[in-house]
């Protein structure tokens, strides 16, 4: 049983407007309204001067701090105002040693569920606006279909983990008129021998059902849905303006009957509040109820921005957890190891009494992965006046 004390306490979707004005030019400084006092663009005849919300005057501001202070407003519904951010491209390398994956790709920057845990939040610091804003100024990045396909067309990706949606949720409620992320999975999809993995916590996915089954088709497809908690009155406290569990674990259940490979995430365990062994049990079991193919599980991390908004959300909703998440958070940004282990733990019993993989294409044993084929014709080589033939790479799932 427990060895280390689990933090106790008492716990506690949206529509678009149909009509959206959209941009389809690459200008990377338009005359738009500046962010902060969004106006529509077509009210707008210069930028409108504002205070600088950063912490550099507006002329000092370079990168992508310039582009989003000049990005045009699209519009405004429910406090949160959406800006058309102009970008270079949309496939973003990743060299860290501690994710499964090379390529990451997030069609928006900011994120309107407004999870209060979000490790993200401090993606809005490098433009200069304050990681509380996350959910209330969201970036659509522009042109994302056609820079997704000069992407593919131009990086070693063949084979290698592409994760859509590492960051911000690629069907956030900004997805239902900007179509971003489903103008990336249309170039996906035209495409052989990719490996694709999808992280969101909305049941909006399957929405593009048509284009998953093409992927799956000819490429290696993960979907991951991310679920805290069964408990829909907790994950609205949480999760602001994220859609309930239930309809998540539906959309694991659609997925599942289309064929997509497909799992849940309890990613980020919350100290306290998403930890206990009956919360992490109905989780389990849920998600092998809909059909999940792997369950695993990470303990909440907290850095910068994000430590700063979650650490003053616990003193006002959860006080009596406050002074143990300043223990553990404020000078290491994670909980002790030995939780942590205890955790991982838990986690791996509830996989192994459920019968789920631990991450895509795995069993619960850790067997390697099934692996993809290419369609193509194997080259053949003449050596020594015999012909032999080379077999194909194959790429690992995950």
């Amino acid at each position: 049983m427990a060895t280390y004390p689990i933090l106790r306490d008492a716990p506690r979707t949206l529509r678009r407007p149909r009509n959206a004005s959209k941009q389809t030019s690459l200008t990377f400084l338009p005359t738009a309204a500046r962010h902060g006092t969004c106006e529509f663009p077509n009210e707008a005849s210069a930028p409108t001067p504002a205070p600088s919300r950063g912490t550099k005057p507006d002329s000092e501001l370079v990168g992508i701090a310039r582009l989003a202070a000049f990005s045009p407003c699209a519009e405004v519904k429910r406090g949160t105002e959406y800006f058309l951010l102009p970008v270079k491209s949309i496939l973003n390398h990743c060299s860290s040693p501690r994710v499964p994956f090379r390529f990451t790709v997030n069609p928006y920057r900011g994120c309107e569920f407004g999870c209060h845990y979000c490790y993200a939040r401090y993606t809005h610091e490098f433009m200069e606006v304050p990681g509380d804003e996350f959910e209330s100024k969201v970036y659509v990045k522009q042109d994302a279909g056609a820079l997704m396909d000069r992407d593919l067309s131009l990086e070693p990706v063949w084979g290698e983990h592409i994760a859509i949606g590492t960051a911000t949720d690629p069907y956030q409620p900004a997805e239902r008129d900007f179509q971003a992320t489903r103008s990336i999975l249309e170039k996906v999809a035209k495409r052989e021998g990719l490996n694709v993995s999808i992280t969101t916590k909305s049941n909006r996915v399957v929405r593009d059902l048509d284009l998953l089954k093409v992927i799956n088709e000819r490429s290696l497809l993960s979907v991951n849905l991310s679920i805290t908690t069964t408990r829909a009155s907790l994950a609205r406290a949480l999760e602001p303006r994220a859609p309930r569990p239930d309809l998540r674990l539906g959309a694991v259940r659609e997925l599942r009957s289309a064929g997509i490979p497909c799992g849940v995430l309890a990613m980020p365990i919350v100290p306290g509040i998403t930890d206990g062994a009956e919360d992490l049990e109905a989780l389990a079991k849920a998600a092998s109820e809909a059909g999940a193919q792997w369950f695993a599980g990470n303990v909440l991390f907290l850095r910068s921005a994000s430590l700063e908004h979650f650490i003053r959300y616990i003193g006002a909703e959860f006080p009596r957890l406050a002074t143990q998440y300043r223990d553990w958070y404020v000078r290491h940004g994670n909980a002790p190891s030995a939780y942590r282990d205890e955790i991982t733990q838990r986690v791996r019993e509830l996989r192994e009494k459920y019968g789920m993989g631990w991450r895509p294409g795995r069993s619960p044993d850790g067997r390697p992965p099934r692996s993809w084929k290419s369609p193509q014709m194997e080259l053949t080589l003449n050596e020594g006046g015999s012909d032999g033939s080379r077999p194909s790479h194959n790429a690992p799932y995950w």
